[in-house]
């Protein structure tokens, strides 16, 4: 099992991050709500990871903070949610957001991630309800709405139309439909956003 992981930041692109670890690449999918979290290429960092295995693929999912791998960790264990659902629902709810939508039993709130009906929903509360209730937001977890959104993490100078189709295919590994990340992202997209400010505007739009 591999649990934590310290390294340089080698590559981004949402949702994935390559992270060099003595001269090799784990290649990390993270929720958008850590993702948004990791430091400029070349600088280290540490992240928490889940480490899955499959007959066809083993896959690492990475997390800023011991509370959030958890809280998916609890999410997973739910009937019929997968990782990559769980990555879906991290990246447009904060753990804080998350957890006070299933203290308040708000359905409606999580039908509006992809992936998610209403059936799911009903089931992710029950499930999940007793489980969360004791806890504990240990660490100052950053609410999506929190984040910049002026393009600080990226260039100054960016291609427009690579910032585009890097937070569409962004949107479309977390689950959503091409044409309804296609089209979110061309009513919310800014000229000094980089792709990061992109996908968090766009998924801020979705909700």
């Amino acid at each position: 099992m591999i649990g934590r992981l310290n390294g340089l930041v080698a590559e981004k692109q949402a949702p994935l991050l390559l992270l060099e670890v003595a001269g090799v690449g784990y290649e990390v999918q993270m929720p958008m709500t850590s993702f948004y979290k990791m430091p400029e290429l070349g600088e280290s960092v540490t992240i928490y990871t889940h480490f899955v295995v499959r007959e066809d693929a083993q896959l690492l999912y990475g997390f800023a903070s011991k509370v959030e791998r958890e809280l998916f960790r609890q999410i997973i264990k739910a009937n019929g949610v997968g990782p990559k659902l769980g990555l879906a629902i991290l990246s447009g709810l904060s753990a804080g957001q998350f957890v006070q939508i299933v203290s308040q039993s708000d359905a409606n709130a999580l039908v509006k991630l992809p992936g998610i009906g209403l059936k799911t929903a009903e089931r992710l509360i029950i499930e999940l309800k007793d489980r969360l209730k004791n806890f504990t937001l240990a660490q100052d977890l950053q609410s999506t709405d929190s984040m910049p959104l002026d393009g600080e993490l990226g260039s100054t100078f960016v291609d427009a139309v690579d910032v585009e189709q890097d937070a569409i295919d962004a949107l479309v590994a977390l689950g959503y439909k091409a044409n309804q990340a296609t089209k979110t992202v061309g009513k919310v997209k800014l000229p000094e956003m980089d792709s990061e400010a992109l996908i968090k505007a766009a998924l801020k739009a979705m909700l």
